[in-house]
Order: structure tokens, then sequence, then C-alpha cells
């Protein structure tokens, strides 16, 4: 029930704010039409996120028999999880990465990327396997991808109210046009911002949670771990030309380590990742 709650919060707060810059950018009217395009937002996204997100890497569909040890642990992994067998994708990238997509257990999707099937050994694909259906349990990669499609919306639309600000495409009319240009700049800069850190505080929380119940599932701590290191080391090496509104869905920061992105990453540092795996007693 927690986790329902704190689902709900997120994605009330991250309405709220498209709502706000809506009114900041058009008053009233413009608060109507920002709610009514984040419900759209929210059907789009609950129905169709798993296709959009496999289609914008060139995810393509594989079947048992191209690749026989991956669907074995697959399986294996599932079975203990009590899950629906997920769909399989492969992403044609020599970068080692994956993640899991699907608006819930029964829709579910595991795409990994040609890289990760030739660097990790057997152990270290099932904990990264195990992670990622850990999300599909949890259910986290639904509201992961609502929140990303939201935060991006605000940004978008607080980036319009800046321009509107700068160029000065406003009537006198404050009460049906919303407030003056300083605050639009305001919201501008702000919004995007909270939107961001709302949706960070909740994904690394559940990178942690995922990293624990994926251990369990796969029964040893010991391969995540090491594929975490593996992972990291090849990510730093040859960033992903991923976007980043979806980097947060991979099991590691698909866009390296740069200043920027370490103080924005949606993922806990690996070193505090690998050090609880190595500490659990299971």
């Amino acid at each position: 029930m927690s986790n329902i709650f704190k689902t709900a919060m997120l994605l009330a707060v991250l309405t709220a704010m498209l709502v706000l810059i809506g009114g900041a950018f058009g008053g009233r009217q413009g608060m109507l039409m920002a709610f009514v395009l984040a419900l759209l937002m929210n059907l789009a996204s609950y129905w169709f996120s798993d296709k959009i997100v496999l289609a914008m890497y060139g995810a393509r569909p594989i079947d048992e028999t191209q690749a026989p040890g991956l669907y074995a642990i697959v399986r294996r992994l599932t079975t203990r999880a009590g899950l629906p067998m997920p769909r399989v994708y492969l992403i044609p990238t020599d970068t080692p990465n994956a993640f899991a997509t699907g608006r819930n257990p029964h829709h579910a999707a595991v795409a990994v990327t040609e890289g990760i099937m030739r660097i990790l050994n057997d152990e270290e694909l099932e904990g990264v396997l195990a992670h990622e259906l850990a999300h599909v349990k949890n259910r986290d990669v639904l509201i992961s991808t609502i929140a990303a499609t939201l935060a991006g919306a605000i940004t978008y639309l607080a980036h319009m109210a800046q321009w509107a600000a700068m160029f000065g495409g406003r009537s006198s009319d404050d009460e049906e046009r919303g407030g003056n240009p300083l605050g639009l700049i305001l919201m501008a800069v702000l919004a995007p911002l909270a939107a961001m850190l709302v949706q960070l505080a909740v994904s690394r929380a559940r990178e942690f949670q995922a990293d624990a119940t994926g251990a369990r599932v796969a029964g040893r701590p010991r391969g995540l771990a090491q594929a975490l290191e593996k992972l990291e080391r090849a990510n730093e090496a040859a960033p992903m030309a991923a976007n980043p509104s979806t980097a947060h869905l991979f099991i590691v920061n698909p866009l390296g380590r740069n200043v920027l992105m370490r103080l924005f990453s949606t993922h806990p540092p690996i070193e505090e990742r690998v050090a609880r795996l190595r500490a659990m007693r299971i």
C-alpha cells in the first residue's frame, strides 16, 4: 500500500507542476489545457510506453531458438519470482546495458544489449535479469515511464513560458493570462528542476529495492554486484547514445559519469549499490 501511495503522490506532484506552468503561461485557460494534457499523457504512457521505448532503441524481439541460454535464465527467474514470462528483446549496440518495460507483469518486456551478452558470464547475466524482473514485480517500470513523460512535458512547457516572458508574449489582463514575466522566468527555471528532483528521489530508492529483490530472486547477490562493476566501467568507456528522459530505465546510467550527469543521475552510485549487495546475507 505504501508503494501505491508514493506512486500516487509522485504523479500528483508532477501533474500539479504541469498545471501550474500552464497557469503561468496561459492563466486559467492554460491550467485547463495543461491538466487535460497531463491526463492524456498518463493514458498514453500507460498503454504505449513499452512500445515507444523499445522502438527508440531499435530493440527487436528474439525467440528461444535465437537465444536459448538467455531464455533459460529468464524462465528460471520468472518461476522463482512468480511472474509470467516476459517478452525478450535485443538492442543492437555494443554498450552493455539492460532495461525492463511494460504496464504490468502480464505485459512486460526485458531488453538486453548485444554488448551485455558478450561481457557477462551466466551468473552475472542472471543477476542483471533478476534486477530487471524485480522492477516488473514491484511495478516500478510503468511509474518511472510516466514520471519521465510528465517531467519532460513540464520542462518543455517551462521553456515555452521562458521564451514567452523574454519576448513579452502576454496581455495586460493578469487575471486571465497569469502572472508577470518575472514569475514566468522563475517558473521556467524552477519547475523542471523540481520535477527532476522528485523523479530522482523515487528512482534512486527503487534501484536499491530492485537490487535487493533481484539478489534474493537469483539466490545470491554476487552475480549482480560483479555485473554492476563491469557495466559501470564499460559505460564510462563508451557511453550509449541514450535519450536522457529514458536513462533511468537502464540498470546502470548509460550516459556516462561526467559531473553534470552524476549530479542529476537517476541511479545511486555503483559503489554504494555494490557495497549493499556484498553485505547481504541470503
